[in-house]
């Protein structure tokens, strides 16, 4: 409000001297309104980020935050959103669904325009109606649950695949590459876990698979001897969890010791270095999904490059989900002429977006219409996209 009158002082200080330079018995001037450039907001666009940057999952979260940080820099170093600077707002959410409430209801009353999170459907899901009731238009980079956008919030997207597609590709390995028969399924009792778990085992039972064992336990959990005890009684071929890679690392060291040496398969949430490095030589072999891989992926070289002279290492294994999320909603206020997030929702379902993963177009429930997943294993103490 004050910025608006002085803006109006201004205009007619300035509309005093080009009276003073009439000339003498000229005709008055004819009053115009002042030019459109004269209300334009020179104010940053604020763009919000959720992400569990402390925590069990930190290593995630900040992979997104650097990914969002680099799309940021250089779509400022390009002159920002329509002519105004970006400014992030970012927020830890520490992967549990209560703070990710509160954070949603921060970055909402931080007066953002949109937002790149969360990482957790568990934090996704509930975060997303309040976005949803604010127009706040939402990217998650790695959200899968199908409840994110299954609920027709117009104002949630992602541009990661879902688990009902994820599920489905794992149980297919299993059946017809592996030509198992037994499976064991575990989740960690969260969002994200039960029911990638549950759509595994799905699929697998449509498929003719047995499954001899299904249980979960708590994120927190990292002795998993009971639960190993009890697998190893029914002889599962392959266990499948459905979880993240802070306990998948231990969960597999501890069926190697415990003499249980079925395979061992899960889903995007465990491709991380770290899986690597808490399972050592034990991670040999194991099976996961998720998108192809941005090395082999031409339109994401110039990401990969830039993210490695910005932060000096190599990408994270969600940086390019974050960077994108962040391009796909500063493309989509330029493409609307606005920051309103009604608009900018219109046309993130109506435009395609060119993306360092590849050309991205959102069906009506905010879901990438593409084709997603792919099988993924650790071969030479290395991820790698399985290949026959």
């Amino acid at each position: 409000m004050r910025k608006t009158l002085i803006c109006s002082i201004l205009a007619l200080g300035l509309f005093g001297v080009g009276c003073g330079k009439r000339e003498e018995g000229g005709a008055p001037p004819k009053t115009e309104p002042a030019p459109a450039t004269s209300t334009k907001s020179t104010e940053p666009v604020k763009i919000g980020l959720a992400a569990p940057l402390t925590g069990s999952y930190a290593k995630i979260g900040n992979d997104m935050l650097n990914g969002a940080i680099l799309a940021i820099e250089q779509r400022n170093a390009a002159g920002g959103v329509l002519g105004r600077r970006i400014d992030l707002v970012k927020r830890d959410d520490q992967g549990e669904p209560k703070v990710a409430v509160a954070v949603a209801r921060e970055l909402t009353g931080a007066g953002v325009a949109c937002v790149v999170g969360h990482f957790n459907s568990g934090c996704t899901i509930p975060a997303s109606e309040i976005y949803n009731d604010a127009k706040i238009p939402a990217v998650t980079p790695a959200s899968t649950n199908p409840q994110v956008t299954d609920r027709g919030y117009k104002f949630m997207f992602r541009v990661c695949g879902r688990d009902d597609q994820q599920g489905t590709v794992g149980a297919k390995f299993v059946a017809e590459e592996l030509k198992l028969k037994k499976v064991a399924v575990l989740h960690d009792k969260t969002t994200y876990g039960q029911g990638l778990a549950d759509e595994f085992k799905k699929t697998a039972e449509k498929l003719g698979l047995q499954v001899v064992y299904y249980g979960g336990f708590a994120k927190e959990e990292y002795d998993f001897r009971s639960v190993i005890t009890a697998m190893k009684d029914v002889s599962p071929e392959l266990v499948y969890f459905g979880g993240i890679y802070n306990q998948a690392g231990r969960l597999v060291v501890q069926m190697k010791q415990a003499g249980l040496n079925a395979l061992f398969m899960s889903g995007d949430g465990m491709i991380d270095k770290e899986f690597i490095k808490s399972a050592g030589k034990d991670a040999e072999g194991v099976y996961l999904t998720f998108g192809p891989d941005p090395a082999q992926v031409p339109s994401a070289k110039p990401f990969i490059d830039g993210y490695q002279k910005r932060f000096g290492e190599e990408i994270g294994t969600y940086s390019v989900y974050g960077y994108d999320a962040a391009n796909v909603l500063m493309t989509a206020m330029e493409k609307a002429g606005s920051v309103d997030g009604s608009k900018v929702q219109e046309v993130m379902h109506a435009e395609t977006f060119d993306c360092a993963m590849g050309r991205i177009e959102f069906d009506q429930r905010g879901d990438i219409k593409a084709s997603y997943y792919v099988m993924w294993i650790v071969k030479d103490g290395q991820f790698a996209v399985w290949k026959k």
